[in-house]
């Protein structure tokens, strides 16, 4: 069912778009700040240490709304590897190219996108591509929970009617939509980072 599948890639898509704001906004926060980072790693650490099992059973305890239930989890999820990942390679930019940008004496902003946030890139596309691996998985998960849409559900009513073709025809679509997923990342991550051939 072609609905199914429009409605686990909008979750998928959304969940993705807010997790990497709040991650790489969280970041930045902090790369900026030493106490903000002093305090964040550890909550950060949390929250990658707990199963995604685990945080689909505090959604359903927690939330009404199945949206909002699908959604919290992929951003838990995905969230902290957009974090972790971008300010690892905000912290690996080479000190002669922010000391040579810093006697320009430019203002905080230009800083991080003159210089930090375009030298981050290549390591915020990867991390796009794992979370766009881990959030198709994820939200297939959250589907099986309570969801009456999508490609979860559509496993879980195949399971009930015992049905082996339907589980194979789900899985079939989801390893197609990932490969589809990735080769528009890695076409963009061509065209974005032209400079590295």
């Amino acid at each position: 069912r072609l609905d199914f599948v429009l409605v686990t890639l909008a979750r998928v898509v959304a969940a993705l778009a807010l997790s990497f704001v709040l991650g790489i906004g969280c970041a930045v926060a902090m790369y900026v700040s030493g106490s903000v980072e002093r305090y964040g790693r550890p909550i950060v650490r949390l929250l990658m240490a707990v199963p995604v099992v685990c945080w689909i059973l505090f959604a359903v305890l927690w939330f009404k709304w199945v949206e909002f239930r699908i959604a919290f989890v992929l951003v838990v999820v995905c969230g902290p590897v957009f974090l972790v990942d971008g300010l690892d390679a905000m912290k690996g930019v080479p000190k002669d190219l922010r000391d040579m940008l810093r006697s320009f004496r430019p203002t905080p902003v230009q800083f991080l996108t003159k210089l930090v946030l375009p030298a981050t890139l290549p390591a915020i596309l990867t991390s796009w591509k794992i979370n766009l691996s881990l959030a198709i998985r994820v939200v297939t998960i959250a589907e099986l929970v309570g969801a009456v849409t999508g490609i979860g559900y559509g496993l879980v009513v195949a399971q009930e009617l015992f049905s082996v073709a339907e589980v194979f025809a789900w899985t079939l679509i989801l390893v197609v939509i990932l490969f589809l997923a990735e080769a528009v990342l890695t076409r963009v991550e061509e065209r974005m980072l032209r400079w590295r051939v």
